[in-house]
């Protein structure tokens, strides 16, 4: 691995931590040995993978992954944007094109999954057709549509049934990198807990579509709202077993933040952390235990696991890794992977790889993010895993554009 010049004593740190480990527990901790990051895309267009980090990108036999294409570089997308949704051969490395969709950004793509329906040939990705913001099922082969849905999703239940989803017009005007252009969804943006609108649960069978949690059921569990400030919500994702799912309030102009849980039924409604705390990333370990990046006490920041509806609350990383970052977890639980915004000192962006076990942490490279992506646009690193936890897939424009790369980790234990 090639370290960079920057600050000596973080270089001698991340020097510790590649090449042997590093555990205040005491004994050798045998990592997987990390190849070099594989370049998977062509770099005469953007590429990112096609969904946030932390969903599968894989189909089940690994052998693609789904990739946006596009030229939009140093601007956030607008409604006449289209990118191109394909997938990635990993064998040939051709890129293979699927369909154009208007419903994206360069933070979550358009939100494609595969589906654990049929996980080789099957995905959901994200459109805005006629006007209105919706899902597409489509088979990966013969690239034919198997269905259209009347909501976009944010999130796919493990078993591949169901789907979350929320109000991306709305995002778009409190979170623009995040939302999407165009007039897909009523943003109702006069309305602070508009009591029609927040967390929708829908059967990708059926399409059938059933308001779970509203935002005038939040009103009283979050901060004041002040200065004609609204609420929206940002981030779900399901339990790994898929009774409950996880997902982030929060508001505008104020920037507060309140991590919620609630049963797929709409049951059991519960805030995850103290006012303060906020909350940013997050992934489940299982259906019980989770871990977020908040800032803990109100003070440091960190990768934080809990129990939900506990306060078992514990800080990941024996300090290493007190700051906010995408962590996520591998298949068998037994790693977690997690990234660093760029550092003042040289823009560098790192990738860390955490054993749950001894929580010792291995440095997987540092990559640089050139500063034209700092705005809206940024290049996130976005780590992911492979369904048998021996790749790690990220986006990095440390080439000078945003691409797809993939680490192969052999020995994986």
């Amino acid at each position: 691995m090639k370290i960079r010049p920057g600050n000596i004593f973080l270089n001698a740190v991340i020097l510790l931590i590649s090449f042997h480990g590093y555990s205040q527990r005491g004994g050798a901790v045998k990592f997987p040995l990390a190849g070099e990051p594989l370049l998977v895309t062509d770099t005469t267009h953007e590429h990112l993978f096609a969904s946030y980090y932390g969903i599968n990108s894989w189909s089940k036999n690994q052998r693609y992954i789904t990739v946006l294409q596009t030229d939009v570089k140093y601007r956030i997308p607008l409604e006449t944007d289209t990118a191109t949704l394909g997938l990635v051969d990993l064998r040939t490395l051709k890129f293979i094109p699927l369909a154009k969709t208007t419903a994206w950004n360069l933070q979550q793509g358009c939100m494609a999954h595969w589906l654990a329906t049929n996980p080789d040939s099957v995905i959901i990705y994200n459109d805005l057709r006629n006007g209105k913001f919706v899902s597409v099922i489509m088979n990966v082969f013969t690239k034919k549509e198997i269905k259209i849905l009347p909501y976009p999703v944010a999130a796919v239940s493990p078993d591949g049934k169901e789907a979350v989803s929320f109000n991306f017009a709305r995002l778009r005007i409190t979170r623009a990198d995040y939302g999407y252009g165009g007039n897909g969804q009523d943003p109702k943006a006069d309305v602070a807990f508009p009591e029609n609108d927040g967390i929708f649960l829908m059967n990708l069978q059926t399409g059938d579509t059933k308001l779970i949690v509203s935002f005038t059921q939040l009103k009283e569990r979050v901060p004041a709202i002040k200065n004609n400030g609204i609420e929206y919500i940002g981030h779900a994702l399901f339990s790994r077993g898929g009774s409950s799912v996880f997902f982030l309030a929060r508001s505008i102009p104020d920037w507060n933040t309140t991590s919620f849980t609630v049963n797929t039924d709409g049951s059991n409604l519960q805030p995850c952390f103290p006012d303060g705390w906020g909350g940013s990333h997050f992934d489940w370990l299982d259906d019980r235990q989770l871990m977020i990046t908040a800032a803990y006490n109100a003070k440091q920041y960190g990768h934080i696991l809990f129990t939900v509806g506990e306060k078992n609350y514990k800080r990941l990383g024996n300090g290493l890794l007190d700051y906010d970052g995408h962590g996520t977890f591998s298949p068998d639980r037994k790693w977690m992977v997690t990234d660093t915004y760029p550092a003042t000192n040289g823009r560098e962006q790192n990738i860390f790889l955490m054993d749950m076990k001894s929580e010792a942490v291995l440095s997987l490279g540092r990559y640089p993010e050139p500063v034209e992506y700092k705005a809206g646009w940024r290049c996130d690193i976005h780590c992911r895993w492979s369904p048998n936890g021996d790749m790690i897939g990220f986006n990095s424009a440390h080439s000078g554009t945003r691409q797809v790369y993939i680490i192969k980790l052999a020995g994986y234990y």
